[in-house]
């Protein structure tokens, strides 16, 4: 009986443990008005909103992050948001939502974040391929939500990926996004040329 009670203590810590080190992840694409989303596609605008939920959050902070890839290799990580940098900006309650915006145009990569009352600096990024070789893309695939499991160096959560290439002509955006390759090999394995990701930190 005592060795049941040891058990049972021990999967109560480790599920316990588990939570503290995962967050429910959602999310909405676009608009829902069809002429607005045909719009913005025609505009080379993305929009996605993701919602993070768990009540450990409360309290903490945020990073976002944009990493490069060429090549298959790394290039740099550049900060897009940094929520530590102000108490203003730290989580409160069990819920974060974030709205992040790309715009595709003259060979550059427009970002900008917002969030419940502030919105982030704009920045901008090169491109090495015609705007229109490069699409948005999440890791949902089917799944209307994912658990995602907090590491210590950030959690990529979205992507803007140019596709690959099959040997009979064709390309696939989703092939790559929806695969079980780890975001920061997606360039190595499918030949990608450039791509870059998005991540996040909560601290």
């Amino acid at each position: 009986m005592k060795s049941k009670k040891i058990v049972l203590a021990l999967v109560l810590i480790s599920n316990f443990a588990f939570a503290q080190k995962t967050v429910r992840l959602t999310s909405e694409y676009g608009s829902r008005n069809e002429e607005i989303q045909n719009l913005i596609d025609f505009e080379g605008v993305f929009i996605e909103k993701l919602i993070f939920e768990n009540d450990t959050l409360n309290g903490k902070y945020y990073e976002i992050n944009l990493q490069e890839y060429k090549d298959g290799n790394f290039v740099k990580n550049t900060s897009l948001f940094d929520a530590s940098e102000s108490d203003f900006f730290m989580i409160r309650g069990s819920k974060l939502s974030l709205k992040f915006y790309f715009k595709l145009e003259k060979e550059k990569l427009k970002t900008l974040i917002i969030g419940k009352n502030f919105e982030s600096k704009r920045m901008y990024f090169d491109l090495n391929s015609n705007t229109d070789d490069y699409a948005l893309k999440d890791f949902f695939g089917r799944n209307s939500e994912l658990t995602l499991r907090l590491t210590e160096k950030g959690n990529a959560i979205l992507a803007i990926i140019t596709p690959t290439i099959h040997k009979d002509g064709s390309s696939s955006y989703c092939e790559v996004a929806q695969s079980d390759v780890m975001p920061e090999k997606l360039g190595e394995h499918f030949k990608i040329p450039h791509y870059f990701l998005i991540t996040i930190k909560f601290k």
